[in-house]
């Protein structure tokens, strides 16, 4: 279609040619750095898609490997807050074991407090 396009943008030269071939010297200079931009769009088209490719690539490495950190991570972290809770239930049982009456009385003032609180 390009070639229908540059032959009819050039045919009002072609129908005033001199005989001379001036002017299809020049019409056939045009065509051919036509043609020779085409055939350069068409290679840089292909480096810029493979350096995309590339790029793209990268990132997505980039990307999984940093996925991969931050679970390991998040997994650690929930091993970490589980033992913590375990830990802190073991104390408050052996606590409440030790002092049942200080217990009751403690969870009663501090309900006192909520109902206080609460009214106001």
């Amino acid at each position: 279609m390009e070639k229908i396009v540059a032959s009819s943008l050039l045919h009002p030269f072609r129908s005033r040619r001199n005989g001379n071939g001036t002017l299809h010297s020049i019409e056939s200079t045009i065509e051919d750095q036509i043609e020779s931009l085409r055939d350069e769009i068409a290679a840089l088209t292909k480096v810029a898609g493979k350096q995309s490719r590339k790029h793209g690539d990268k990132i997505r490495y980039q990307a999984a490997a940093g996925y991969d950190d931050l679970l390991a991570r998040s997994e650690d972290l929930l091993h970490e807050l589980q033992d913590g809770y375990l830990r802190g239930a073991d104390e408050v049982r052996n606590t409440v074991r030790r002092h049942p009456i200080a217990t009751v009385g403690a969870a009663a003032a501090f309900g006192l407090v909520l109902a206080l609180l609460a009214r106001r």
